[in-house]
């Protein structure tokens, strides 16, 4: 149904990050351009808030939109923000002024050029989370993706060009194959009409559309590996992960925190918006054989994040662990496990970001991030190691931080469908404390070196940046309805669609 208004939150959530983001690329002077970069994204942050204020008024007319794009293939330019919508586009929202403000010493060549690709990434993250059309929703994601592969390949680390060349193998390679399975179904949809019953196109790409294809268990069962590995890719989980650490490695700071706080989610929410609805079937088939792999990846990378020594790998083999549990939760389709995954999308999204910063810090200040070189820095960055400790409990999900809530209703979720391999899983709580607090011990702890000696306090925009973090981790740990209130509709819609 096409909408009485011309402007709404989605619009204005997709577009002014885009806009800003071109205007970026026309300033010259480095200043400018970060002033404007973190100005564009604290407007967008306010009208997210806006958007929720606005949702709990119950006044959905400013939060869906429908516009005949190419009506005569059935696509349309069909936005909606629902409550997973808002919680993720909130996230999104959040991390990029944090993420500017955090960084903001930083120096770029062709600054313009770097924060532009980022805002551009901004609205293609946006619109991913708020698409209700099949073809839209590929037209986002590749947005999203298209400006991180020049981010990377521009002004990424020593060894940038094969982590870029493959982060992009692997991400064309699920695009191409979601594509396939888009045009498949969408062959498979019904005709759509005009009011007088005149058939406008012999087919739709509207996400109601897709729901609704007429789709054999064969069909579904194939259609959901396609559509499973371009998803699974991007989250990423085992056996799909190779491409991540590399790519943290050698990105810039700024990237990696999108990549890893943000962009990750582009693969749980596809799951949970268009995998699941579209293939009940294949998913009540394949979901024990997911949920294994799943729990794989969990274990796998915990071990291998015990193992490292580079801080940028460490944090990210954490972040496929977690990964791995939110992946494996969704697909016990479980009530209680689905819920916390909704909170935990976002709790995550905060957690990783915070970690990203503090290493990005010592290695600003010292030039290294390898734990064998480093050392008593509490002794020379107090405030630092204060915030540093907060977000390593929240990590390992120690109870009053946000991940608390989350995990337990997780691993309820995956004790419901299956008890030994819930037990397997856990094994990651006592991995994930093994490696956090060893970090936090050897980096922050003991005798200062002749390194860290060199190591200052740090400056008041950083302190502001991590204390965003530590608040919203108390905040959503101590008190979460706010978060499940959002979410609880999405999460009773999938789980109909299985009863």
């Amino acid at each position: 149904m096409d909408q009485d208004i011309s402007i709404t939150f989605p619009h204005v959530l997709i577009f002014f990050p885009l806009v800003a983001g071109l205007i970026t690329f026309f300033f010259k002077k480095d200043a400018t351009v970060k002033s404007w970069a973190l100005f564009s994204s604290v407007v967008t942050l306010c009208v997210s808030l806006g958007s929720i204020y606005y949702a709990s008024n119950k006044a959905l007319s400013g939060l869906t939109f429908n516009y005949e794009w190419l009506k005569y293939i059935g696509a349309s330019f069909s936005v909606s923000l629902d409550g997973m919508g808002r919680i993720l586009t909130l996230l999104t929202a959040i991390s990029f002024p944090v993420i500017f403000v955090a960084t903001y010493k930083d120096q770029y060549k062709n600054a313009n050029s770097f924060y532009g690709l980022l805002l551009l990434t901004q609205a293609g993250l946006m619109g991913v989370f708020l698409a209700s059309d099949a073809l839209l929703f590929y037209f986002f994601w590749e947005l999203a993706i298209i400006p991180v592969y020049f981010l990377c390949s521009n002004w990424g680390g020593d060894k940038r060009i094969q982590a870029t060349f493959k982060f992009f193998i692997y991400t064309f390679t699920g695009s191409l194959l979601m594509l396939v399975g888009i045009i498949y179904i969408y062959l498979q949809t019904a005709a759509t009409q005009d009011a007088t019953g005149k058939i406008i196109s012999a087919h739709s790409f509207a996400i109601n559309y897709f729901y609704a294809a007429q789709l054999t268990a064969d069909q579904q069962s194939w259609l959901f590996w396609l559509f499973f590995i371009a998803f699974a890719i991007k989250m990423p989980v085992f056996p799909f992960h190779t491409w991540q650490p590399d790519t943290y490695e050698q990105s810039p700071s700024a990237v990696t925190m999108v990549l890893s706080g943000v962009m990750v989610k582009m693969g749980l929410f596809g799951v949970v918006r268009w995998l699941l609805p579209m293939f009940p079937l294949a998913v009540a088939k394949f979901d024990t054989a997911v949920i294994i792999l799943s729990v794989i990846g969990i274990v796998y990378a915990s071990l291998l994040a015990i193992k490292q020594d580079d801080l940028k790998r460490l944090v990210a083999y954490s972040s496929i662990a977690h990964i791995g549990l939110m992946s494996a939760t969704i697909f016990t389709t479980k009530q209680i496990g689905l819920e916390g995954v909704m909170i935990q999308m976002f709790n995550h999204g905060i957690n990783i970001i915070g970690l990203w910063i503090v290493i990005e810090m010592i290695e600003r200040q010292l030039g290294v991030r390898k734990i064998s070189q480093l050392s008593g820095i509490a002794h020379k960055a107090p405030v630092l190691t204060i915030m540093l400790v907060v977000i390593g409990f929240a990590n390992i999900a120690l109870p009053l931080t946000n991940a608390f809530v989350g995990e337990f209703m997780m691993f309820s979720g995956l004790f419901q469908f299956n008890g030994w391999i819930a037990t397997v899983a856990l094994v990651s709580i006592i991995l994930a404390a093994v490696y956090t607090l060893t970090m936090v011990q050897k980096v922050f702890y003991g005798q200062v070196n002749a390194l860290t000696t060199n190591m200052k306090e740090i400056s008041v925009n950083e302190q502001i940046a991590l204390s965003i973090i530590v608040v919203a981790i108390f905040l959503s740990g101590i008190y979460p309805q706010p978060l499940f209130d959002l979410t609880k509709d999405t999460v009773t819609g999938i789980i109909t669609r299985f009863k």
